[in-house]
């Protein structure tokens, strides 16, 4: 059974005088590898249409159930989107960037879904877990 899915990914960092730029580069290539990275003026752009590499990651850490949350909390219709931090994605290591932005910035990712719906991709990238593993959704 495999579904066929549609997204767009949007992924910004910036990067400031203090950061090496191929850093910064590395930081999103080791969580989003086959996103199209590009590099801007104090900034790196990426586009992506698959998340597999990051669900791995997600699935490795076990933080599907905080993962969820941050993408249910952050919906606006067919997207969400979520805030990483750049020194635990430099490590490939999802830790969300949430309250306070850190003082270097954070990658900003935006994914919009088109088929087949929201909640189903979001079940297909961190899939609901009960007591601690993943369940069918």
């Amino acid at each position: 059974m495999s579904e066929i899915y549609r997204v767009d990914v949007e992924i910004t960092a910036p990067v400031y005088d203090t950061e090496v730029t191929s850093r910064v580069l590395d930081a999103v290539a080791n969580v989003f590898p086959t996103a199209d990275i590009e590099e801007e003026f104090g900034e790196i752009r990426a586009e992506a249409h698959a998340l597999d590499h990051f669900s791995e990651l997600l699935h490795r850490q076990e933080i599907l159930d905080t993962a969820r949350g941050e993408f249910f909390a952050n919906r606006e219709g067919d997207t969400f989107s979520f805030a990483l931090k750049k020194q635990a994605a430099f490590e490939e290591y999802v830790n969300f960037s949430v309250g306070k932005p850190d003082e270097l910035g954070e990658i900003a990712v935006r994914v919009r879904v088109e088929e087949p719906s929201l909640e189903a991709y979001v079940d297909h990238i961190a899939p609901p877990t009960e007591d601690g593993r993943p369940v069918d959704a």
